[in-house]
């Protein structure tokens, strides 16, 4: 298993649509490597989830957990769809768009319906922070970045951002 290069804002990987992953090849060893792999690479980069194609793998793969007192969840050929016309504003980051935060509105729930790393079936219902995550890891998997989906005049650096956050959300907020 090892760390793998995580592909940048640019890399033409980043812009497809993953490929579905057999149900049959799940526990073959080469996807199970991958998410092997996928699994160090995020722990080493610090971050919330990690699609496959952020590490060159144009396949449905994504891992992902909703704090740091949890565990990592695989989900295989998820399929997101929103419960709620209610909208969240969230400031996103992501390890293939390094140093730039914006913030994304997204629906406040929604259901998930995946394979784990096992091929079993599962449905998730998911509400605010966690169904933020779910929405941006699983974009990655039709191509889109999250700044595909960003208010613009709410992109910032992460210097600036973790300096100046108060006054970006109050800015944001008043303009509403």
């Amino acid at each position: 298993m090892s760390i793998r290069k995580i592909a940048k804002m640019g890399e033409p990987v980043l812009r497809k649509i993953a490929e579905e992953v057999p149900i049959e090849d799940i526990q073959k060893e080469h996807i199970q490597r991958l998410i092997q792999d996928m699994l160090e690479t995020v722990v080493d980069a610090e971050g919330a989830g990690l699609a496959a194609p952020q590490v060159f793998e144009s396949k449905k793969i994504v891992i992902l957990r909703f704090s740091s007192d949890e565990e990592f969840q695989v989900w295989i050929n998820p399929k997101v769809t929103p419960t709620s016309e209610t909208e969240l504003l969230t400031f996103e980051g992501c390890l293939s768009v390094p140093e730039l935060r914006g913030v994304v509105p997204r629906p406040a729930s929604v259901r998930v319906e995946a394979y784990n790393a096992f091929a079993e079936p599962f449905t998730l219902e998911l509400e605010d922070y966690p169904a933020v995550v779910a929405q941006h890891e699983c974009d990655h998997l039709e191509g889109i970045l999250y700044i595909d989906r960003v208010i613009p005049q709410t992109m910032a650096f992460l210097k600036e951002y973790r300096r100046h956050q108060d006054e970006l959300w109050k800015t944001l907020l008043d303009e509403e």
